[in-house]
């Protein structure tokens, strides 16, 4: 495994409660100690408040045209300018951290829900099991990404949901080998050959003594994909393939932004920092939890 890799384990088999709360504790105080981590956990939470509180502190109403200001730059009534109908980038882009920031989350639980159980059965299982799901992750894999999640739009069509089904769809593959390379190591270990010798069922077994040691890395791989499912529902959208006109999602101001840039370019350009910033506070908060649940750095 590489950096993600499997947590501490109790040396007289699996986690113990004791064990499993300093293990905890001591992922929380590194951390607090890292400033990249504080910095991205700031951010996010920046992001959220601006999110739930955008009925309050929003200026306008989101979808409310207004011809007269229309293409009006940034000023003390309109702080980020007008679009071509004359709406509040303010408004829309507050508006739309209502949009983006779920379409993350929500594409990451799919990934999840899909990819971890697929990786337990392929790794605790092995053998002919194992080798049919691995070849079905490699086809997958060989689609980047993004291509994938339009193959599977093509087929579900042009919508925000199809968006975060296709997105989520896409980073299955790498849920489930990272689950599936965690769960070879873990099965390995002499507590679980020890509870399989005293009549464990599998099903105990994955439950109590494989599922707690996948939580760590899985953490870390879904705070980093945050990010990216934001960034790629944003390209989506961009593409026209996203949310739809005239849900103020920043992915699709940008696409409407970019027909405008030499003449008006506050329409594109307050979206694109906010998806910059919630890119770059999950990936900062990912690196942290990486470092705070790394079973080598907790060994130094």
């Amino acid at each position: 495994m590489s950096d993600l890799s499997l947590p501490g384990v109790h040396p007289t088999g699996g986690l113990g409660v004791g064990k499993a709360r300093s293990l905890w504790a001591d992922a929380f105080r590194r951390f607090r100690a890292n400033p990249s981590g504080v910095l991205g956990s700031v951010i996010l939470l920046a992001l959220i408040l601006l999110a739930l509180l955008a009925p309050l502190i929003a200026p306008y109403d989101p979808l409310a045209q207004a011809p007269l200001v229309a293409l009006k730059g940034p000023s003390a009534r309109h702080l980020f300018g007008t679009d071509q109908f004359g709406r509040d980038i303010l408004t829309r882009v507050l508006y739309g951290a209502r949009v983006s920031l779920p379409v993350g989350l929500i594409s990451v639980s799919i990934a999840c829900l899909i990819g971890i159980p697929i990786g337990l059965i392929a790794g605790y299982y092995g053998k002919y099991v194992d080798g049919a799901i691995m070849r079905l992750m490699d086809v997958m894999l060989a689609f980047p990404g993004i291509l994938l999640a339009l193959v599977i739009i093509a087929i579900l069509g042009p919508s925000l949901n199809d968006v975060m089904i296709a997105v989520g769809v896409s980073g299955v593959p790498a849920y489930a080998r990272l689950v599936r390379g965690t769960v070879l190591q873990v099965k390995a270990q002499p507590y679980v050959e020890s509870a399989r010798a005293a009549g464990a069922s599998d099903s105990r077994l994955i439950r109590v003594h494989v599922l707690p040691n996948v939580l760590a890395p899985v953490i870390v791989l879904a705070s980093l994909g945050v990010g990216f499912s934001i960034l790629a529902a944003s390209g989506l959208s961009f593409l026209g393939l996203g949310a739809q006109p005239p849900s103020p999602e920043w992915g699709a101001m940008l696409s409407t932004g970019r027909n405008y840039l030499q003449l008006a370019w506050w329409i594109a350009t307050f979206p694109g920092i906010m998806i910059v910033l919630a890119v770059l506070a999950m990936n900062l908060l990912g690196d942290a939890l990486n470092d705070a649940l790394n079973p080598r750095l907790r060994r130094r």
